[in-house]
């Protein structure tokens, strides 16, 4: 069973292949790849990015939009598409069934668990991959249509290359870590592309907010949407620790359609964030079309940026520009929550307009572990206006700076 955010408006077909011979190629190093760019807290660091108009190629918005990148998850959007093909072909239909050999079913989370031998309908497995980002279902759905995953990403890679995406190549149909899977900005934004205009008819399964499966409900990991309601839409995020976290965002807003890539962030909510700045941005520009088509930008080449060095990826780690207010070390993860959750709505009390995020962290003394309960990435008014009233009421209260916050993280220590 499939739920949908809401309607699509149906785009007018587009012709890009004539462009195409424009593309250049040069090199660059991997540190390039990266940015500072301002938040309403302070700076981050994050990797490349461009925003572009559906109906004209314009490019809006980018920064790096051709350098090197893994693209995580967000190679599902091409077995996504390979699946859409076979539809349209009629050598698949949304009913024929998906079996999972061993290979498909040993796939490591996020997966849907379906056994060796057992079987989905392609609709199913359709859903799976848009809200659960199912690896073992894009696998299983390799092997339906390539015969076996290596020969799928052969036809990952050449229906890239068809598609002007000339920095892309496939070996997996997932996005699990591999050397071999590489992309660029510009050329995740030509396949969102091609995933609306050769296939309007399939374009509502990217409108999915949950998805049922047997007992279990899961729901969509692309918040962009629900932050950029009501124009926000689709399409995909990713996230391995090479590339951080991803996202391939589509909205439209007084009848104009933009789409959106945004690479290498350390938390999926500034990346959200962020390419909502970039998408109000670029709804507010009046370039007069006079931009360089997508198409136009080059592909660097060169060896991707990685995001998480070694030992960092799935480390406790304050990765957020603004200050935080501790509101104490809690038994349980469930009390620390709701001294959160208190948190918050106090801020609204007193005015914030902007809150903050949950950080609850760890800390462990003497071998007993607390939960931290920290409001994260306020402005500094907002902290410490709140621990100003806290500590008016004799409630344990205390403002720490981004810089402050470093493992073994002492300063949450009481």
């Amino acid at each position: 069973m499939l739920r949908r955010r809401h309607g699509f408006p149906v785009m007018k077909s587009i012709r890009w292949l004539a462009a195409l011979g424009l593309l250049l190629l040069a090199a660059t190093p991997a540190a390039a790849q990266f940015s500072t760019i301002t938040t309403p807290t302070g700076s981050i660091v994050a990797g490349p990015y461009v925003i572009i108009d559906a109906a004209t190629g314009e490019t809006l918005l980018q920064n790096n939009a051709g350098a090197a990148w893994y693209p995580a998850s967000l190679t599902k959007l091409m077995t996504i598409y390979l699946t859409f093909e076979q539809l349209k072909a009629g050598r698949l239909t949304l009913a024929s069934r998906v079996v999972f050999s061993a290979h498909a079913a040993g796939m490591p989370e996020s997966k849907l668990g379906v056994g060796v031998g057992g079987s989905i309908t392609v609709d199913q497995a359709l859903q799976a991959l848009v809200v659960h980002s199912a690896n073992d279902v894009a696998t299983a759905l390799a092997e339906a249509i390539g015969g076996s995953e290596p020969a799928f990403g052969q036809l990952m890679t050449q229906t890239a290359q068809r598609l002007g995406m000339t920095a892309t190549q496939f070996t997996n149909a997932n996005g699990l870590p591999d050397p071999g899977n590489v992309t660029s900005a510009r050329d995740l934004t030509l396949l969102a592309l091609a995933l609306m205009r050769d296939f309007p008819q399939y374009y509502g399964y990217f409108l999915a907010h949950d998805f049922v499966f047997g007992k279990r409900r899961f729901v969509s990991y692309v918040h962009f949407v629900e932050m950029y309601a009501p124009y926000a839409d689709g399409l995909k995020t990713g996230f391995i620790c090479n590339s951080g976290f991803n996202v391939v965002g589509s909205a439209v807003r007084d009848g104009r359609r933009l789409i959106g890539v945004a690479f290498g962030f350390r938390r999926a909510d500034l990346r959200d964030e962020f390419l909502v700045r970039l998408f109000d941005e670029a709804y507010a520009l009046k370039t007069g079309g006079n931009r360089p088509k997508v198409w136009q930008i080059r592909n660097e080449g060169g060896e991707p940026a990685r995001v998480f060095g070694p030992g960092e990826c799935g480390v406790p780690s304050y990765d957020m520009p603004g200050d935080a207010a501790w509101l104490g070390n809690y038994a349980s993860w469930a009390a620390a929550r709701h001294a959160f959750d208190v948190g918050q709505a106090d801020l609204t009390t007193l005015g914030v307009t902007r809150l903050g995020k949950e950080w609850i962290l760890p800390i462990t003394a003497n071998k007993v572990t607390h939960q931290a309960a920290i409001i994260a990435d306020l402005e500094p008014d907002a902290a410490q206006k709140l621990c100003a009233a806290y500590k008016a009421k004799k409630a344990f209260c205390e403002v720490h700076k981004a810089t402050e916050i470093t493992p073994p993280f002492n300063v949450f220590r009481r």
